[in-house]
């Protein structure tokens, strides 16, 4: 994981993350027990049309992250998925319109500039890019060291 010292400009957008991991893990009452979250990895996402990232957690890892740089309109929202669903066995199908707090998914349409964060046991995934241009993103994962 050495792209941030490779160059500056992930230098920079490394130290602005974590400022907001911070202020993320003080929301989420995290205690470390004397131990740092600090960033772990670091990885450049470039999905072109028709491109799709499956659903996945990122085990090893407390809180996961994207920042995107390009997200051309219908390049592919990500979509977290409730943890509870395996566990809903006879629950209701939910309205279309429930609260977002209510639904089995919630999906993102990612903009340029946007940072999303997230505990790394969150389910997520990237709907299909259907945009004629790419979409660029940097995902990056924290752990407890």
């Amino acid at each position: 994981m050495d792209l941030t010292r490779r160059a500056s400009i992930l230098a920079d957008l490394e130290r602005a993350i974590a400022k907001h991991v911070a202020a993320f893990t003080r929301e989420l009452q995290f205690d470390p027990a004397g131990r740092k979250l600090r960033l772990d990895s670091l990885w450049i996402n470039v999905m072109k049309k028709g491109a799709v990232h499956t659903p996945h957690i990122h085990p090893h890892s407390a809180i996961s992250g994207t920042y995107y740089v390009t997200a051309p309109p219908g390049s592919g929202a990500i979509r977290f998925e409730d943890p509870r669903l395996g566990l809903m066995m006879a629950a209701p199908p939910r309205k279309k319109a429930a609260r977002p707090e209510n639904r089995s998914f919630v999906d993102v349409t990612p903009k340029p500039g946007m940072l999303l964060l997230w505990e790394s046991w969150l389910r997520h995934g990237v709907e299909p890019n259907a945009a004629r241009g790419q979409r660029i993103s940097m995902s990056f994962n924290y752990s407890a060291q």
